[in-house]
């Protein structure tokens, strides 16, 4: 397997020379070492969604999943090409909030007149950006959700987060919004199972999403640390639930997590609660001048998917013609785009 990646890695570099200035290849931080050393650019996905429409190239990889792709599809100018190298690798929040049910729960939550702004987290499908967009709502990122979140309240009269209940309630949390100004909407039975009464009465109407990588931290991995080391400090994602949030040091987007790692003093021992790729990688980037382990070994299998095999592959495909863009459907592209450029305008 090792001499098939280094082989995979030197035919990367060699199709990458072959392509120059025509190929830009973008990665997640939570990409595995062996896809993301070959990235032009790495980032966050605030980060990669602005950094999109500057991209020059014609061709431009993307490793991540496929809502990331969606995204930068979106924001490529005409003639540009997005590829992923794996069309399976999707993301289980995403997959939460089908976009036909959140269209029937947003007309069922706004029948009466009530202006309730969608706020869509970022990973959601490019179908369910564009039922945001037709209600006038956003979109955010983990990085830029607090200020996303006042956004949507200058709006209209409340807000309904999705997908991520936790992110929403941690962001909710320090805006001032406690629970009883907060309702998680039940969307069984097609949505018919929702309290629509208790809906209205709520500033914050929450999809009931989460994030599975996010959900294995608990607040008894926190206090193992701190019995291990008293003096260590805890940082986690706010994807993680509140008691975890409110149990660690802090709590911020993967770029807030490697900022903290960087700039924290000499000799420090950190604890991070977040994908493992990301936390090893810090790990060997700061060896020898402080400690980082993660709170526990949490792997995304779809991030996984992208592999230096699949890469090779994809960069083939474009020297010989043959690849395969992802595509957004005409009808749901402007007002998917309209969602995320009201985002990147709220945060220029």
């Amino acid at each position: 397997m090792t001499q098939i990646t280094d082989n995979d890695a030197r035919a990367i570099e060699e199709l990458r020379a072959r392509l120059g200035s025509r190929l830009t290849i973008v990665g997640h931080h939570y990409q595995r070492e062996e896809a993301i050393r070959h990235c032009d650019i790495r980032g966050d996905s605030l980060e990669l969604a602005r950094r999109v429409p500057g991209i020059d190239a014609d061709h431009i990889v993307f490793c991540g999943v496929y809502f990331m792709a969606e995204s930068a599809a979106l924001l490529a100018r005409e003639g540009q090409q997005v590829l992923l190298p794996d069309h399976g690798a999707d993301c289980v929040m995403a997959q939460m909030t089908p976009a036909a049910l959140l269209d029937r729960v947003l007309g069922r939550l706004t029948a009466s007149g009530r202006k309730l702004i969608p706020l869509a987290y970022v990973n959601t499908s490019l179908a369910v950006k564009a039922v945001v967009g037709r209600y006038g709502g956003a979109v955010c990122t983990s990085a830029n959700a607090e200020k996303m979140l006042n956004w949507a309240f200058r709006q209209g009269d409340g807000v309904f987060f999705l997908p991520d209940k936790n992110l929403a309630r941690n962001t909710a949390r320090k805006l001032g919004i406690t629970g009883r100004d907060t309702h998680i909407l039940d969307v069984r039975r097609a949505g018919d199972a929702a309290d629509l009464d208790a809906a209205d009465k709520a500033a914050l109407v929450l999809w009931p999403g989460l994030c599975a990588i996010h959900a294995r931290f608990n607040t008894g991995l926190i206090e193992a640390a701190r019995q291990a080391d008293p003096s260590c400090k805890v940082i986690v994602h706010p994807e993680c639930s509140p008691e975890v949030v409110r149990a660690s040091d802090g709590a911020g987007s993967t770029s807030y997590i490697i900022d903290y790692v960087r700039n924290a003093p000499d000799g420090s021992h950190i604890y991070v609660g977040t994908e493992i790729n990301l936390v090893e990688r810090l790990a060997r980037e700061q060896a020898g001048r402080l400690r980082v382990e993660p709170l526990r070994a949490s792997a995304c299998s779809n991030m996984a998917k992208i592999t230096p095999e699949n890469l090779r592959r994809t960069l083939e495909s474009i020297v010989d013609g043959t690849a395969v863009p992802v595509t957004v459907p005409q009808e749901d592209a402007a007002p998917a785009k309209a969602a995320l450029e009201r985002m990147l305008e709220a945060c220029a």
